[in-house]
């Protein structure tokens, strides 16, 4: 389940605290009038312990909640990306990437980066 924050529309735009996050490099119907940098936020998540180890009575098989917990470790990680690029100054970040590594046995770190900009929607 999404966070009430982060809007999805049906063109694909993502809008979380009323930064748009677009994983392109450029922004189609915008201009860009200002680039502020980098932004990157970087979250240590801790896999549960007890599910891990019962892992072995399913077989050896993954805790299946596991796609639910990364699909919402991953949308707090653009809605975190979208605060810092706000208090930058910007209302848009462009070429969001994700990336993400296994930190210990227990721990994930997930990083989420893209440019800082600040754009207007471009009128035809």
């Amino acid at each position: 389940m999404l966070p009430p924050i982060a809007l999805m529309f049906a063109s694909g735009k993502s809008y979380f605290l009323g930064v748009l996050v677009v994983t392109t490099d450029n922004l189609p119907g915008y201009h860009v009038h200002a680039v502020l940098g980098e932004v990157i936020i970087s979250m240590a998540r801790t896999r549960n312990a007890f599910a891990e180890g019962v892992k072995s009575l399913r077989g050896g098989a993954y805790d299946p909640k596991a796609p639910e917990h990364l699909l919402r470790w991953r949308t707090e990680a653009v809605s975190k990306l979208g605060e810092a690029a706000r208090e930058r100054g910007a209302n848009a970040v462009i070429g969001m990437r994700f990336d993400h590594r296994d930190t210990g046995t227990l721990w994930v770190e997930l990083c989420a980066y893209g440019t800082a900009v600040v754009v207007t929607k471009v009128v035809a």
